[in-house]
C-alpha cells in the first residue's frame, strides 16, 4: 500500500513545537532557525488543511486537531527510534570475523585482545590465521590485517602499525669460533628469512658487506616460523619490532648488532569499502590504531 505521508521536517517541527509549545524552544532543539520552525509547521498545516495551533498573543496553544495528532506522531517517532537505536546496536553486537597471518596473531594480537573485549564486550572477534590474501566475497571475512604498503584495489585499507627491522639469533650463536661480533661474522652462519618479502640483502647492504655469501640460506612463508627456528639456533633471522613479543625481554633471542631499519610496509587494517564504515569495523580500526600507536 503506498504511504502517503506529509512532509518528515513538518512533522518533526510539529511534534517538538507541540511537545514544548514554543517555536523558540522547539528550533534550539532542532538546531534551526525559528522562522525554519514556523515555516514547516505552516507547511504542514497547508499540506493538511488544517490548524495545529491557535497563535496567541504571548501564547502557543494546540488546536483540537492539534491535540489529536501529537500523540500519534509522538509514539512513530519514538517507535522509529527504537528500531533505528535497535539497529545500531545489533550492527556494534555479535561477531566480526578477522583473517590475520599466524605470526602476527600469536605474537602481537594475542597478548592484547583482553584489552578488545574490555572495550568491546559485545563484539565476539573471531580470528582466522592465514598467510595468504582473502577473498571477503567467498570466505564471508568482515576485515583481514595484512602487511604491505596498502596498495591494494578495491579495499579499503588503514595503516594502524610501523616498525623496525634488525636481525636476531639465540644467545649460544654469540660464544664460539664464530661468534657474531662484527656483520662479516655472518658468512659462516645460516640466514632465515621471508620468500616473498627478503629482508637481508637490505641489510647487509646498510651493514657495508652486500656481497656477503652466508653459510646457508632458509626461507619461510611466515617470519614467525624463522623467529622459531632462530629461538632453537638454527640460524639468524630478521626480526620485526612488531612480532618479536617478549623474545628479547626474556632472552630468548638477542640482537647480535646494533644497526636496525625501518620496515617498507606497514600492518593495515583492511576491508571492502562497502563496509569500511560499519560500526563493528570502526570499532576495530580505532582500537588497532591506539594499540599501535602506543609502541609495538
Amino acid at each position: 500500500m503506498e504511504r502517503r505521508l506529509p512532509p518528515l521536517n513538518g512533522l518533526r517541527a510539529f511534534e517538538a513545537a507541540a511537545r514544548l509549545l514554543s517555536f523558540t524552544r522547539a528550533a534550539a532543539e532542532l538546531s534551526v532557525t525559528q522562522s525554519a520552525v514556523s515555516h514547516q509547521i505552516r507547511g504542514l498545516e497547508d499540506r493538511l488543511g488544517i490548524a495545529l495551533f491557535k497563535r496567541m498573543p504571548g501564547a502557543l496553544v494546540l488546536s483540537e486537531a492539534g491535540e489529536a495528532l501529537l500523540p500519534i506522531v509522538a509514539d512513530a517517532f519514538d517507535r522509529l527510534a527504537e528500531g533505528v537505536a535497535s539497529v545500531i546496536e545489533h550492527e556494534v553486537k555479535g561477531v566480526l570475523t578477522v583473517n590475520v597471518s599466524p605470526s602476527f596473531a600469536v605474537r602481537w594480537l594475542a597478548p592484547r585482545l583482553g584489552r578488545f573485549r574490555e572495550r568491546f564486550p559485545g563484539i565476539e572477534l573471531h580470528l582466522l590465521t592465514s598467510n595468504y590474501y582473502t577473498d571477503f566475497a567467498r570466505e564471508g571475512v568482515d576485515a583481514a590485517i595484512r602487511h604491505g604498503d596498502g596498495a591494494w584495489p578495491g579495499l579499503h585499507a588503514d595503516r594502524f602499525l610501523d616498525d623496525q627491522v634488525y636481525p636476531v639469533c639465540s644467545p649460544k650463536l654469540l660464544e664460539g669460533p664464530h661468534a657474531l661480533k662484527a656483520p662479516e661474522n655472518l658468512r659462516h652462519h645460516v640466514l632465515l628469512d621471508l620468500i616473498n618479502r627478503p629482508y637481508w640483502p637490505r641489510w647487509l647492504a646498510a651493514a657495508g658487506v652486500p656481497d656477503l655469501k652466508p653459510r646457508d640460506l632458509v626461507l619461510f612463508d611466515d617470519i614467525g616460523f624463522g623467529l622459531e627456528a632462530a629461538i632453537a639456533g638454527m640460524g639468524i633471522a630478521m626480526g620485526r619490532s612488531t612480532i618479536l613479543g617478549d623474545d628479547l625481554l626474556q632472552g630468548r633471542l638477542v640482537r647480535p648488532f646494533a644497526l636496525d631499519m625501518p620496515g617498507r610496509y606497514g600492518f593495515y587494517l583492511v576491508c571492502p569499502e562497502a563496509i569500511a564504515n560499519r560500526p563493528k569495523i570502526a570499532r576495530l580500526r580505532a582500537w588497532l590504531k591506539d594499540e599501535g600507536s602506543g609502541g609495538a
